[in-house]
């Protein structure tokens, strides 16, 4: 087994995308989105059916928000409910701390929870 990559193996070893998420989570593709995760995925295949049903209103995918001059939270979804409520939703699989930062300042600015799924 060889125990060093010349440059030229590791930048073919980095074009054929063989590098995992830090958190282990699976890049996933569905209507030509590509998700960070399996389960962000999985919970927009679920809008998606809410939608249909007429459960929900309406939803838009990775809104972004301006908490400070140079900070920005992007949740995964923004889900518009028929009674003309809001959800921001957040699929995690693993919190860090700038999102645990992000999170209290988005909530105590803008007066709204984000719900993680």
């Amino acid at each position: 087994m060889q125990e060093h990559w010349s440059v030229e193996q590791y930048r073919e070893y980095q074009k054929k995308g063989n590098k995992k998420s830090k958190y282990g989570a699976i890049k996933t593709s569905v209507d030509g989105q590509t998700f960070d995760s399996k389960k962000e995925a999985d919970y927009y295949c679920n809008l998606k059916l809410r939608l249909q049903g007429g459960d929900i209103k309406g939803f838009c995918l990775q809104p972004v928000f301006i908490l400070a001059t140079g900070l920005k939270y992007k949740a995964d979804f923004i889900v518009f409910n028929n009674d003309g409520t809001t959800e921001i939703i957040d699929t995690k699989g693993f919190k860090t701390k700038e999102y645990i930062t992000k999170k209290k300042v988005f909530e105590d600015k803008f007066n709204l929870k984000i719900i993680e799924i």
